[in-house]
């Protein structure tokens, strides 16, 4: 693909979607991920039963990293209320839901946070928080959330992309993989990676680049051996995920010119079955001012829910379980090789 000049600039979502659609025209290599579905029987895909809601609290980060698709950083301002959270917590009691996935950005720097924690702990819904791990070392105000987390049985993801500091540094930033093996052992410290303690720590790869993951089984097997032998650290599952051409990540495609490899790459890796099972069906994913998407890569393509309930305010299961889910190019990503589906939930 042609260099189109964006600079150090973020692409809007109007561009990050004109430039997903453009395989009816320049790049027709690239087959439509409706048209696959069809060719399954799966399209239009449909949601099954909300089990799962997934809450981006905001885009401020510790970190800028370069697959980010959030676009998160120390610069962003997007910061979701505690009263969007209340509504959030509401929608969930009232509906059953017993699940959350607290995301962001580092999730652990909305203010609310930790009330947040607490109240659906309190409500009695099993607590996931998405973790970059380096929010645990760099400043005083986190280093008791290991303690925090266990006393509250947070189930724990965390994002670590190698198991080596030259590719983790790499896509993360100079000196984030000895931060991050700092912050492993303090979980490991508080109980986490104890299978006897019921303590979930989970960790989650993503490739360096524009190609697909190694085979999550056999990563697993090696960050395991390599993460226990060099550095003592234990953890439960490691989940592979997809690269996905949104945000940063698609920017970068377009800028290295390697983004109409990457979509014949994906589209090629094509799996029905990943697509049958993708996460967009089984979850509903809210934005940190409150609006409604069916996953969080949507979300930051705002491609709002197609519902006249498409706001956390006026949350209504019924529609949202009868909803279609809105499809695009990026849905490659999920449905490429075994799937990008963590636990029922999205990318870091």
């Amino acid at each position: 693909m042609e260099n189109t000049g964006t600079g150090n600039r973020s692409l809007s979502s109007e561009e990050q979607i004109g430039i997903l659609e453009n395989h009816e025209g320049k790049h027709k290599n690239i087959p439509g991920y409706r048209e696959k579905l069809f060719e399954n029987g799966l399209y239009p895909l449909t949601s099954t039963k909300v089990e799962l809601m997934q809450i981006n609290v905001g885009k401020l980060c510790n970190q800028k990293c370069t697959h980010c698709h959030v676009d998160a950083g120390p610069h962003r301002t997007e910061i979701m209320t505690r009263e969007t959270m209340q509504h959030c917590l509401n929608a969930m009691n009232k509906n059953g839901i017993r699940k959350v996935d607290i995301t962001g950005g580092a999730p652990e720097m909305n203010p609310g946070f930790r009330w947040f924690v607490e109240e659906c702990y309190r409500s009695g819904i099993e607590v996931m928080v998405r973790c970059n791990l380096t929010i645990l070392t760099g400043d005083n105000r986190y280093a008791d959330l290991p303690d925090f987390y266990a006393g509250h049985k947070v189930h724990l993801v965390c994002s670590l992309p190698y198991y080596s500091s030259d590719k983790t540094d790499q896509v993360r930033g100079d000196g984030v993989f000895s931060k991050s093996i700092q912050a492993l052992k303090m979980l490991n410290l508080a109980g986490y990676g104890d299978m006897d303690k019921n303590l979930v720590l989970d960790l989650v790869y993503n490739p360096g680049g524009a190609v697909l993951p190694e085979p999550q089984k056999c990563l697993e097997n090696q960050f395991r051996k390599i993460l226990l032998d060099k550095f003592g650290i234990r953890f439960n599952s490691l989940y592979a995920l997809t690269n996905m051409p949104v945000s940063r990540f698609l920017k970068y495609l377009v800028d290295s010119r390697n983004y109409e490899e990457y979509m014949e790459l994906l589209s090629g890796a094509y799996n029905p079955c990943a697509a049958k099972k993708a996460m967009c069906r089984n979850m509903i994913s809210v934005g940190w001012d409150g609006y409604l998407y069916d996953c969080d890569f949507n979300q930051m393509l705002d491609l709002r829910i197609y519902s006249e309930y498409n706001h956390i305010s006026n949350f209504n299961l019924e529609s949202l379980e009868k909803r279609e889910i809105i499809l695009n190019q990026h849905c490659f990503g999920c449905a490429a090789g075994e799937g990008s589906s963590c636990g029922g939930a999205t990318d870091l």
